[in-house]
This record gives C-alpha cells, sequence and structure tokens, in this order.
C-alpha cells in the first residue's frame, strides 16, 4: 500500500456531476503544492453514480452511503480516510489556491488547534453582474468567523480536522439535525478548539432563485423549531419571529461597511435580498407555531440539485 497521505477530503455528492467535476479540478491544480492528498467522494444516493468523472481524476477514490444526509456521507468518508488530518469541502465548492497547503501549515504552525473553519466567498455567475441573491449572500450567506467565535461550529463545507478528535467527538449526524452545529456543540462541550482561519479560502455559487434560498432557510427553521420545549421557548420564538420583520432596517450599516460588495448598486441589491428572506423567515417560524410540524421543512435540502 503507498505511503499514508498528509491529508484526506472528503466530498459528499449528490445528483452534482458538473459542480463536482469543477470541484475536483480546483483540487487537483495543488497536487503540485508540497503536500500529499487523497480525495475520496461518498455519493448519498444519486440517480447516477459519478463514476467518470472521478475516475478521470487519479487521487480520488468513490464510495458510496446510503443513509440520506451529507452528515453521514461526511463520517463515512472520515472512517476510510487514510490521512492523520481530515478536510471537509461540499461538491458545489471551488478551493481557491493553496488550500491545502493552507490546511496543512495551519495544523502544524498551531498544534493547539484541533478544528479550523476556513472563509467561504460566493462565487458569482458574472462578476460584473451579481443577481440580489449573490449580493445578499455574499454578506449573509456564510458567516464564517461569527459562527466560529460566537457559536462554536464551524459550517462543513470548508472545515478540517485531527482525525483522531474527528473519532473523539463522533460521527456527524443525520438528516433531522444541521449537523455542522450539532457537531460542533458536542466538539466544544468537550474543550475542542476551534479557530477562524480566513486564509483557507473556498467559493461556493449562490442559490440560484429566491425559492432554493427559502429551502435552505426551511431547513434551518425546522431545527430550530424541533429544539422548543416550553412555553416560554415558543415565547422567546415568537419576539425573535416579530424582531425579523425590522431587523433589515438595523443590518444598513452592515452592508454599506461590506468589503464583498462594490458600489451602491450592490449594496441596495443585497438589502432587498435580505428584506424578502427576512419577512418569510418571519411569516414561516409564525406559521409554525400554528402547525406545529416541523418535519417537511428539515428534509427540504434533499431537494437542491
Amino acid at each position: 500500500m503507498p505511503d499514508a497521505p498528509a491529508l484526506s477530503v472528503i466530498i459528499p455528492h449528490l445528483n452534482a456531476p458538473d459542480a463536482l467535476n469543477r470541484c475536483l479540478a480546483s483540487l487537483a491544480g495543488q497536487r503540485g503544492d508540497g503536500v500529499p492528498f487523497e480525495v475520496i467522494v461518498v455519493d448519498n444516493g444519486s440517480a447516477q453514480l459519478p463514476d467518470a468523472i472521478c475516475g478521470a481524476f487519479g487521487f480520488v477514490r468513490l464510495e458510496q452511503e446510503l443513509t440520506p444526509g451529507p452528515g453521514p456521507a461526511r463520517s463515512r468518508g472520515a472512517h476510510l480516510a487514510r490521512a492523520d488530518l481530515l478536510a471537509f469541502i461540499d461538491c458545489d465548492c471551488i478551493a481557491a489556491p493553496g488550500w491545502i497547503a493552507g490546511i496543512h501549515g495551519y495544523f502544524r504552525d498551531h498544534p493547539e488547534t484541533d478544528v479550523i473553519g476556513g472563509d467561504v466567498r460566493i462565487h458569482r455567475a458574472d462578476a460584473e453582474r451579481p443577481t440580489a441573491i449573490e449580493a445578499y449572500e455574499g454578506v449573509y450567506g456564510y458567516r464564517m468567523k461569527l459562527y466560529v467565535e460566537r457559536d462554536g461550529y464551524t459550517a462543513t463545507c470548508n472545515m478540517a480536522v485531527r482525525r483522531d478528535t474527528f473519532l473523539q467527538v463522533g460521527d456527524f449526524a443525520g438528516i433531522s439535525i444541521a449537523e455542522d452545529v450539532d457537531w460542533g456543540r458536542r466538539a466544544t462541550a468537550q474543550g475542542i478548539r476551534i479557530d477562524y482561519a480566513p486564509d483557507i479560502c473556498i467559493a461556493t455559487p449562490a442559490r440560484e432563485s429566491f425559492s432554493e434560498l427559502t429551502r435552505k432557510w426551511d431547513r434551518h427553521i425546522g431545527h430550530d423549531f424541533a429544539e422548543l420545549t416550553s412555553t416560554k421557548d415558543r415565547a422567546r420564538w415568537t419576539l425573535r419571529s416579530l424582531s425579523l420583520a425590522a431587523s433589515p432596517l438595523a443590518e444598513i450599516p452592515r452592508i454599506a461597511g461590506s468589503d464583498r460588495l462594490s458600489g451602491m448598486n450592490e449594496r441596495a441589491l443585497a438589502f432587498l435580498g435580505l428584506t424578502r428572506i427576512r419577512f418569510y423567515r418571519c411569516r414561516r417560524m409564525l406559521g409554525l407555531l400554528l402547525s406545529g410540524d416541523d418535519r417537511a421543512l428539515s428534509g427540504a435540502w434533499r431537494h437542491r440539485g
């Protein structure tokens, strides 16, 4: 058997062969950066396995996980990995140049750190003419610094962890909960250190439509609602729902000062996108108080792709 790589990259995949090909190409361009790595693509029930795409890259291994959800797919890849460092990226993401070397170097230089979360930028279909969704998600789609430093987790689309630490914390959860938040909470409860590393960057496309963006929020809303256990929780939920409708005005300074937007037009688009999605979230959250059924929302992510 060949020597174990220094890094194992794990990619869950579901019905997105073209995106997967772009992701793998972005990793192939880093083969000469001095860090030996392997890639494990874990298909999660696609209509057609991406055999040909994975086979075109000699460093890629294709596996399958039939339990629905990106969490089980990532966990299977982690258990099959041969390296002491694990990196997770989504199949629709593009790794920036130096992503592999950056992860390896960060762990080398920070032996006290067990988990890192990198930055996530929005890849625009037309760099000169962003859509409202692209402008909005550029500011609010992936607030990785906030997730790590305030909330104690990192989104799994750009996460790396020492293998021993992953085994200590345990597998990612299934489709019924937000697996990245759950895993991060378990890790921080054990005193495991998570660092935000802004130079370790990936790009991901924005959602293509407002309905696709609402499916993302439906999943999060469903997960959060499932955790309510008391009348007091429901009262706080009501106040939080209503505050969303008023919140866009308070976000004007953030949009005005964002380095991820350029010019007044992009900032106006971001504000319009923010207002629309927060009114949607308010209506959806209040609706759950009446229906009490979060199950359909929790599984909404499977419709994407």
